[in-house]
């Protein structure tokens, strides 16, 4: 007779060692030592997607001082970092804090299902280093995966690709020996990751043209912030950070509702900027002048305007037209002509997939996401001891982390104090109208709006894009709200069914 060995029982399973699962270990390790809890990582290395893009010149867009976590001052001279500052940086930490024993690589979360019987959740696991299917079972599951797949980017249909001879080359699958030295290289796509690659690659390849079906707004921001460095050495670092933190949120604030309440002027202003940074006589309203109004997509931030630079040394150039088919040269495009290339960089964007694609299940019922509202941007409706970490779409990701993070650990002390095993966001109007739960004009959010929670009228099933108002949300209003409902376990937490 063989005996099934016990299931592992943790208070917080978090799913993902990246930047929002690294900032949910430190606030569990400092607000709740005593817990149990663990960081499950499907990849073989920590950092997220500083480890795992690999593509020339990556960075952020947005600058460390906010990007950074509030309780690690970002030490760097450059606020706009390359990924290796950024992932050492993280792993920094992750040592710091002691969250090493905590991590587990190589766990792919394949499933998890709800008891509300046994206040749980049981979780299939799959090691990819033995092959083996393991499951934990924990209290709280805490999804840090981010928003987007990782084992594949996003490649629209591209007629003719099969006839071009040369490499086609996702970023997201960047492959290391590359060789783009004096070679012809065509960088199909406009946003964060196109603008980073053209003047990256432009400095050893013959020449580097981006192709845009339409054009992004795109604004120079200086690589290093003087004011930062400033304040670091007169205050120290933590002064000198949290000064540097709270301008850099106000600016990002201001710009964003400038943008949002004077569009017109936002998009002059924008034009100014780029014509002063382009030739004379360059087509600017060709090339940067987008149909769309400032911040309907999110601006793309060019470091020291080193696109610009690209553009006026020749090394780099933008063409804005549509693709008709590749050929073997390259591409034709509808206008009749002809870009010709050795390399093509499909810069096409990410493929969503909410909450890493697990599979939820409550009592046996399938969870079906687009069904869910988001209760204050971090749980779900009818989904008990489940939360989630999603950042800003208009500022830094890591500002709304930190803020939720704490927030959840508040919540984990008011059930801690009461006897609470279990707590579920339900809300009191079924019928409150309803949209989408990202209010984001972007490509990768319009193709997956449909298999996203979705967001109420009202706080707090309201999805808040803004630093200030979750600041007064999630750090200065209490847990306890009409709209989520605890109980307690009918069987004790840990004891097999």
């Amino acid at each position: 007779m063989t005996t099934e060995p016990p299931v592992e029982h943790l208070d917080v399973l978090v799913v993902g060692a990246g930047i929002s699962g690294i900032g949910a270990g430190r606030y569990l390790k400092t607000e709740h030592p005593a817990k149990r809890f663990a960081i499950l990582e499907a990849r073989g290395a920590s950092g997220g997607t500083w480890d795992l893009f690999r593509y020339p010149g990556i960075r952020s867009d947005s600058d460390l001082h906010t990007f950074g976590y509030e309780f690690k001052p970002w030490r760097d001279e450059e606020s706009i970092a390359s990924a290796p500052r950024i992932l050492n940086y993280l792993r920094e930490t992750i040592t710091e804090n002691r969250l090493q024993d905590h991590i587990r690589f190589h766990h792919k979360v394949l499933s998890a299902s709800w008891s509300s019987e046994q206040a749980r959740w049981l979780v299939d696991v799959e090691r990819g280093d033995t092959g083996e299917t393991v499951q934990l079972s924990a209290n709280w599951l805490f999804s840090a995966g981010g928003y987007f797949r990782y084992d594949e980017g996003f490649t629209p249909h591209f007629e003719g690709r099969e006839h071009f001879t040369g490499p086609i080359v996702h970023p997201q699958q960047w492959p290391e020996d590359l060789d783009y030295r004096g070679k012809r290289v065509l960088v199909i796509g406009s946003g964060a990751t196109a603008v980073t690659l053209v003047p990256a690659m432009a400095e050893t390849a013959e020449h580097v043209t981006m192709l845009q079906r339409t054009p992004t707004y795109i604004m120079p921001v200086p690589k290093k912030d003087a004011f930062a460095n400033l304040a670091r050495k007169l205050l120290g670092e933590q002064r000198g950070y949290a000064l540097t933190r709270r301008k850099n949120i106000w600016r990002q604030r201001a710009v964003w509702s400038f943008c949002q309440n004077h569009p017109k002027a936002a998009r002059k202003l924008i034009r100014y900027v780029n014509a002063k940074q382009l030739p004379a006589g360059y087509p600017v309203d060709e090339h940067f002048n987008p149909p769309y109004d400032p911040w309907d997509q999110r601006l793309c931030a060019v470091p020291d305007g080193d696109l610009f630079r690209s553009l006026r040394s020749g090394d780099a150039s933008v063409v804005t037209d549509r693709i008709s088919t590749f050929t073997e040269r390259g591409v034709a495009l509808e206008s009749g002509r002809e870009i010709e290339a050795d390399i093509i960089i499909t810069a096409t964007g990410l493929n969503v997939q909410p909450f890493g694609g697990i599979p939820l299940t409550v009592d046996g019922k399938p969870v079906h996401m687009p069904d869910t509202l988001a209760y204050k941007g971090m749980m779900l409706s009818g989904v008990p001891n489940f939360s989630f970490a999603i950042g800003y779409t208009n500022s830094s990701w890591t500002l709304k982390i930190g803020l939720l993070c704490e927030h959840f650990c508040r919540l984990l002390s008011h059930m801690d104090e009461h006897g609470f095993d279990i707590c579920r966001p339900e809300p009191a109007d079924p019928n409150m109208p309803t949209r989408p739960f990202l209010d984001f004009d972007a490509g990768y959010i319009k193709r997956a709006v449909d298999r996203l929670p979705r967001q109420g009228d009202r706080m707090p099933w309201l999805t808040s894009m803004s630093y200030h108002t979750d600041v007064k949300l999630l750090r200065g209003d209490q847990v306890i709200d009409p709209e989520l409902r605890f109980a307690r376990a009918q069987v004790p937490a840990g004891v097999a069914e």
